[in-house]
């Protein structure tokens, strides 16, 4: 019925935040329920008393949203060569496998997905928060996509070492490049590479079970950290280091994040944002979630809640963007709940910037900058501007985390735009430069494609395109045939070391994390090193 919005043919998709449905157009049929990958779809009479706010902030996008129902005329598939189509898509993210899942239903097409990695699913499995379960359902949808007769899996396989960029390119039709966003964003202060000073993006697949990152030195003896940022990242990090443990022991968190987490004396985080509460990175539902935290404080100073002139105005005269409006109610609802002797607390601080950390070797403490807004309302990218006043302050604390956002890294063989991270790309084309011609049967999609933002249903849409931008490439005759078959890529990987993994491999991997977790009453309990990724595969096998 065309009631949820805003739709991918609608401007704002590519900036909202969550999608609403229009209680007008929607007849209650239900289909919905069974397309939403992640489970976030229930009807109203089935609410928990924990989700009936988001009937209110579901309602509140169409105070300003005028939508028209109707139905949407499906898309006509074009007509394929009569011939095969081999992709290879590098990297096993959600964009990877929305691209996946749109190639295989042609049976024509033949789709190899390589990752250095022994495990599918990219930030799915080490970025999704180990309390967000749900978030996780879409590996049921991936899982569906690998089944196919006409995919298959090459992971524990790394591009550049095992095979090269060129070996693919002369093997395949096209190869797509889903390998998002492999860094953190810096914050250039003094002080910042002491030991206890720690990109957020490290932090995450740490906790998740990333085999990169399981022996990263991670300090919980302080009654303080301080998270820089406040994207939904930012709030993960800090739910995480004050959740009780024991609730954390029911999910899919890895075992050496759970006793470190055990042993933690941090009772304290606080979140530091440059501007303010109209401005927050974070989406409402990780906000309001924010407040179900069992034994935990939400603190929010009333003085912090300034707002910049415009969006001051608007909120007076009721014409402010709902979403915004929503999240400035949810922080003055947090302002004025009444704190609990003995809680934990996640402290928020508006309009505030790191500029220094200081610390004998380590982090001891963080310098920071009170912020105003100025007199314009908007800087040179249309952003609200801010300004340092000459109000400075140190927080005591052992650790920081950055979170300010991830960044790409350049592709091997790819050209790169430095100063957005991207390969430079026209819808999923890569092209030799911004706007530059277009290099035949390249192409790229996910955070590599269009920069660290958006989440999976984002990837979604972003797979899709670059998907039928090959097709659409094919039918057109614009990508030429490989020049070799890609029969012996199995045999080359091999030759060069590495352990293939495939989809049977895989499967193992998972069987066994998810009986082991089932012993301990979680999901899974996850293998952390390559060598128990490849005994188990291994195994599985024989």
């Amino acid at each position: 019925m065309n009631c949820i919005h805003p739709t991918p043919d609608e401007p704002e998709f590519l900036t909202a935040e969550a999608l609403y449905i229009d209680p007008e157009t929607c007849i209650d049929c239900g289909a919905c329920i069974d397309e939403c990958p992640v489970e976030a779809i229930v009807p109203d009479d089935q609410l928990t008393e924990r989700d009936e706010p988001y009937l209110q902030i579901n309602a509140d996008y169409y105070k300003d949203h005028d939508v028209e129902g109707g139905l949407v005329p499906p898309r006509k598939a074009p007509q394929l060569p009569d011939r095969e189509l081999h992709v290879a898509i590098v990297g096993a993210g959600p964009a990877a496998f929305y691209a996946a899942e749109e190639l295989v239903r042609k049976p024509a097409i033949k789709v190899d997905m390589f990752d250095r990695l022994p495990t599918p699913y990219g930030l799915v499995r080490a970025g999704v928060a180990p309390d967000h379960a749900a978030t996780k359902g879409v590996e049921k949808t991936f899982a569906s996509v690998a089944a196919k007769k006409n995919f298959a899996y090459y992971l524990n396989v790394e591009v550049g070492k095992h095979i090269s960029h060129d070996e693919l390119v002369a093997r395949y039709h096209a190869v797509i490049y889903a390998v998002g966003a492999a860094t953190d964003k810096r914050l250039n202060i003094e002080g910042e590479d002491l030991r206890n000073s720690v990109a957020a993006t490290q932090f995450v697949a740490w906790y998740n079970g990333h085999p990169d990152f399981a022996d990263l030195d991670v300090d919980l003896s302080s009654d303080r950290a301080v998270v820089v940022g406040n994207g939904n990242v930012a709030l993960d990090v800090a739910r995480i280091l004050v959740t009780d443990p024991d609730e954390l022991a029911k999910t899919d968190i890895a075992d050496h994040a759970l006793a470190k987490l055990r042993e933690s004396n941090i009772s304290e985080v606080v979140l530091l944002g440059r501007r303010g509460i109209a401005q927050a990175a974070y989406t409402n539902s990780e906000f309001l979630a924010l407040g179900d935290v069992e034994g935990v404080d939400v603190v929010i100073d009333p003085e912090d809640l300034v707002l910049d002139q415009s969006s001051e105005a608007a909120l007076a005269d009721d014409t402010l963007d709902s979403t915004i409006a929503t999240k400035i109610r949810l922080a003055r609802e947090f302002a004025e709940r009444p704190l609990t002797p003995g809680n934990k607390r996640i402290v928020f601080r508006f309009l505030t910037s790191p500029v220094g950390i200081a610390g004998d070797g380590e982090v001891a403490t963080l310098t920071c900058v009170r912020n105003a807004y100025t007199e314009a309302d908007d800087d040179a990218a249309g952003r609200v501007a801010v300004r340092a006043t000459d109000e400075r302050f140190d927080l005591e604390t052992g650790l920081v985390l950055r979170a300010i956002g991830y960044r790409g890294v350049p592709v091997t063989d790819l050209p790169f735009d430095e100063g957005r991270g991207v390969v430079p790309n026209a819808g999923g084309r890569v092209q030799v430069a911004t706007e530059g011609d277009v290099m035949p049967g390249l192409y790229v999609t996910g955070w590599i494609k269009r920069g660290a933002t958006g989440g999976i249903g984002m990837n979604r849409l972003c797979g899709q395109e670059t998907a039928r931008a090959v097709i659409d490439d094919f039918v057109a005759g614009a990508i030429g045939d490989p020049s070799t078959p890609r029969d012996d890529v199995a045999a080359l990987c091999a030759d060069r070391g590495a352990n293939r993994i495939d989809l049977a491999g895989w499967k193992a991997i998972d069987a066994a994390e998810k009986s082991a977790g089932k012993a301990a009453g979680r999901a899974r309990a996850k293998f952390v090193s390559i060598s128990e990724f490849e005994a188990a595969a291994a195994a599985g096998a024989q």
